[in-house]
């Protein structure tokens, strides 16, 4: 996968597979996670959704069988004919400390994630 971006890219992404619900003004649209970031995620575009370049949507990824979701308000900033690239505009302090904790656990690298986070402020 190429990003047009990725020598400017600030922030580490991590494959990681879990479920996902996208919630639209109009509808429900249940995927899959690519990969994710402290900045947002890559998912499997679902076949029945057209979405259209930032259009704005709430993202839950589910953990652990539904013990833990992140949540986060996005916006569609690529589309591609499977993938989906949503960008975090918002997210509240219990899913930002899942996902700090996720990236945590997958990076390996204290050093790269204190970047990480030092690029969101």
């Amino acid at each position: 996968m190429n990003y047009p971006d990725n020598d400017r890219r600030h922030f580490h992404r991590i494959l990681f597979d879990a479920p996902v619900e996208i919630e639209t003004e109009s509808d429900t649209y249940h995927t899959n996670l690519l990969d994710i970031s402290l900045k947002g995620v890559l998912a499997k575009r679902p076949l029945n959704w057209q979405p259209q370049i930032g259009e704005q949507a709430t993202l839950r990824v589910v953990l652990n069988d539904m013990e833990c979701v992140i949540t986060m308000q996005v916006s569609c900033t690529h589309i591609q004919a499977e993938q989906l690239g949503l960008l975090c505009e918002e997210i509240d302090m219990e899913s930002i400390s899942l996902l700090r904790r996720l990236v945590e656990l997958n990076i390996g690298n204290e050093s790269l994630l204190q970047r990480d986070l030092e690029a969101l402020g």
